[in-house]
């Protein structure tokens, strides 16, 4: 009798690197693949009929909850999911970006939510008991369902091969888990490199992800996809209504006016911006630095489930420094891409006494630099702090919580407290070296930034558009073009496989 091949289970999105992952998979390691594929309508055609990756079965999540039911979601059914699973349903539900607080066209009800919520974790069990995965591959979940489905398979005993992004540019982190290594329980065993400050800022400076960002938002784009695009949308039928709740309420005449409507705004608040955020300032009084996040972002999301609402956590701050110290708010280069916060919360920013809001375009390596202390929700800046031998708060879930210099808020009435302390401390080089050392042994250089923005010129129209249709030779031409770097991904969760397999992490 044959011993049972290892049951993988892929999540492939829009983005396809995940499916190209599974093609050269599928060459080197012999399993059964399975794929849940959460994608819009005109790409399904193409998974419906591919020949490239042969999955014994494929599943199109948003074929399985596209529909909207009178009846009243099953309260008595999710209560049990909340305590097999140990998952909080509306922690997720409520900072999904798709049904509260940011703009949508659908404004999503308690019942809606529920119901889709029962949908997808009925769904989410019969592929965990009939597939009975022994490893599922993903990306870094953004969205909640499928972070829903990640900690649903953690919990089942299945093994989690997530690619994220660590806090170093050109680098990706393989794991279980976005904020913890596998291989990474504690530094004070790691041997260190014996860097210098100097040495490890230079590191740093060749792997920054602000810069990996920056070169990837200010490259050069044709308006002509975009325009294009805009057309074909026009032309075609709203067919992605039907099929994925995130475009719910998305009738032409809605999308049409809303990209008037974000334009003009975009504009006045840049507008705004110039206006009142500043530009100069004084690097040579006392200081705490709080960077913002990106809005709708994941480590805001799902990282920082209780701390999404940052004018409320900036003020927080304020009440908490001691006298004698402004706090340095900047508003964040990336939030370009939100179109910028709404006018009303720079204002109200700006009326929070012993607050000075900056202008995106100061530089942050300034600010590290000249600060006593660095604050912020979960971001690099916190962990970019102790390169500039500078101690750091967050509220967050972080990857770089293991750095001594690194405090994480329990509860916000001991800020004051906590922040007094880290004004009294400062980070140790060895402490720092052990963990980048630790960080670099964990990861494994990558530009997945670049290589998603490949797939995306060639595909989607610059990311103009996901809803278009794939070809298979297409597919197959990028994939003999870029079989390099994708074989880079499958070597790394190969040897990933082959450690869980060897129990390496169990020690």
């Amino acid at each position: 009798m044959s011993a049972r091949k290892d049951r993988i289970l892929i999540w492939i999105g829009a983005e396809l690197v995940h499916y190209f992952l599974a093609y050269s998979l599928q060459q080197k390691y012999d399993a059964d693949y399975y794929a849940i594929i959460d994608i819009t309508n005109k790409p399904k055609d193409f998974f419906k009929n591919q020949s490239l990756v042969i999955f014994k079965k494929i599943w199109f999540f948003h074929d399985e909850i596209n529909t909207y039911d009178k009846k009243n979601p099953d309260l008595q059914y999710l209560q049990n999911f909340e305590k097999r699973f140990e998952i909080d349903l509306w922690k997720l539900a409520i900072n999904e970006r798709i049904f509260y607080r940011f703009f949508n066209f659908h404004k999503f009800s308690a019942k809606e939510i529920l119901t889709i919520e029962e949908k997808s974790a009925k769904f989410f069990e019969s592929i965990v008991s009939d597939v009975k995965p022994d490893f599922f591959i993903t990306k870094q979940p953004s969205f909640h369902h499928l972070e829903l489905f990640k900690e649903m398979c953690k919990k089942s005993g299945c093994k989690i091969l997530m690619l994220s992004y660590p806090k170093l540019g050109f680098r990706m982190l393989l794991s279980e888990d976005v904020n913890v290594m596998d291989d990474a329980k504690e530094i004070t065993s790691v041997v260190a490199k014996n860097r210098s400050f100097p040495q490890m800022m230079e590191y740093l400076e060749t792997h920054s992800s602000h810069s990996q960002l920056k070169n990837y938002y200010t490259a050069k784009k044709s308006k002509v996809p975009q325009v294009k695009a805009l057309f074909d949308y026009i032309l075609s039928s709203n067919e992605n209504i039907k099929t994925n709740y995130n475009y719910y309420g998305r009738t032409k005449n809605k999308v049409l006016l809303n990209l008037l409507r974000t334009r003009v705004q975009k504009r006045n608040r840049e507008r705004f911006m110039q206006s009142h955020l500043l530009q100069k300032i004084d690097l040579s009084e006392p200081f705490i630095y709080f960077p913002m996040a990106t809005d709708l972002e994941r480590h805001l999301l799902i990282d920082s489930p209780f701390f999404t609402n940052q004018i409320e956590v900036i003020r927080s701050v304020a009440k908490s420094i001691p006298v004698g110290f402004h706090l340095y708010v900047k508003e964040n280069p990336s939030n370009i891409t939100r179109d910028w916060r709404p006018i009303d919360q720079y204002k109200e920013l700006l009326d929070i006494p012993n607050v000075k809001l900056i202008h995106p375009s100061f530089s942050n390596q300034e600010l590290l630099s000249n600060c006593s202390l660095v604050i912020s929700i979960a971001g690099s800046s916190s962990f970019e702090a102790a390169f500039y031998q500078k101690p750091s708060i967050v509220f967050g879930n972080v990857l770089y919580s293991l750095l001594p210099s690194v405090h994480k808020v329990d509860k916000l009435e001991d800020l004051p407290k906590l922040i007094r302390g880290c004004l009294n401390q400062k980070p140790r080089q060895e402490d720092l070296d052990k963990f980048l050392t630790l960080l670099e042994n964990n990861t494994f250089e990558f530009n997945m930034v670049d290589f998603v923005s490949l797939i995306s010129n060639r595909f989607y129209n610059e990311e103009s558009s996901v809803d278009v249709r794939i070809n298979e030779g297409e597919i197959k031409e990028f994939y003999e073009e870029y079989a390099d770097l994708i074989e880079i991904l499958s070597s790394k969760h190969i040897e990933k496989i082959n450690a869980h397999k060897s129990h390496k992490y169990n020690t």
